[in-house]
């Protein structure tokens, strides 16, 4: 969640920005030098002096993504991460400079910590949501046409093309993104006497409705268990296990248990239903609920 530096945590990043500014660069030499040592001799003094060569990379990169609202300090914590990642598998024998490949690394973690923490809720879980998520702010900049600079339906779908997305997903990332966090504890009113979670609609049923469908429920399995007392035993195993069971038998099953086909099954399964309607019909004005529930 989006959080500001204090002054004090403001001063600590002058001074580590300024510290890091100090460190002279690397020559190419001397940076293959040092990746060798560390490669071949796991030095890690040579580890050491290469990562903090690059610490104003780090710095740079983190200040891009300060739109996010995390502290500064934050963002270059977790891009140390990966810098530290990419001096540890960084190979010199690719003749590749070593900030081209530690931006990588660092981009990744800076990122990934982002989603982490931007938000209690996770939005971007996908390859081309992180894509949206990183870019929609900048795209909306620059392609926003609607009157109070909100993106219209044109927008979005000229965005969605771009990022290869659904116009869907740009509605949803864009609610995400206006709207920040709020805690359903937050105290809302003139005396702040409610909290949000008061205001919230409960859709499950109140305890009468529960009280009075679970009174039904009583009521119709003892209707169904006096309507089986006028079965025979085969026509009750058999109603029982095509209808009353945890998992519903076939008729071929029962025709195997009982050594007859499965439409011999299906007959006396019609004969015992329709003995079960008549006894019902003495009970409840609509039997036939009672079969189609």
């Amino acid at each position: 969640m989006a959080t500001a530096d204090t002054a004090a945590t403001d001063r600590s990043n002058r001074r580590y920005i300024a510290t890091s500014m100090d460190v002279p660069l690397l020559e190419r030499e001397r940076e293959a030098e040092l990746a060798w040592a560390w490669l071949r001799h796991s030095d890690e003094a040579a580890l050491h002096e290469l990562i903090e060569a690059h610490a104003r990379l780090v710095i740079r990169i983190a200040v891009g993504f300060r739109s996010s609202g995390l502290p500064l300090g934050d963002l270059v914590q977790e891009g140390n991460v990966g810098l530290m990642e990419a001096a540890k598998r960084f190979d010199p024998e690719r003749n590749v400079r070593f900030s081209t490949y530690a931006s990588w690394w660092i981009v990744a973690a800076i990122q990934n910590f982002i989603l982490r923490n931007a938000s209690i809720v996770r939005a971007a879980t996908t390859p081309r949501q992180r894509r949206l998520f990183f870019n929609l702010r900048r795209l909306r900049a620059r392609h926003t046409t609607g009157f109070d600079g909100s993106l219209n339906a044109d927008d979005r779908e000229t965005i969605a093309k771009m990022l290869d997305v659904s116009v869907h997903d740009v509605e949803m990332m864009e609610a995400h993104l206006s709207r920040p966090d709020q805690s359903l504890n937050a105290l809302i009113g003139e005396d702040d006497s409610l909290e949000q979670m008061d205001l919230l609609q409960d859709t499950a049923p109140d305890p009468e409705q529960v009280a009075a469908d679970n009174s039904g429920l009583a009521a119709r399995r003892a209707w169904v268990h006096q309507a089986l007392e006028h079965l025979t035993q085969r026509e009750r195993r058999i109603i029982t296990s095509r209808f009353l069971g945890e998992r519903r038998t076939t008729l071929a099953e029962i025709g195997e248990e009982f050594g007859v086909s499965k439409e011999r099954i299906r007959q006396i399964e019609g004969r015992a239903l329709a003995k079960m309607q008549a006894a019902l019909a003495e009970l409840v004005d609509e039997p036939r609920e009672l079969f189609d529930n």
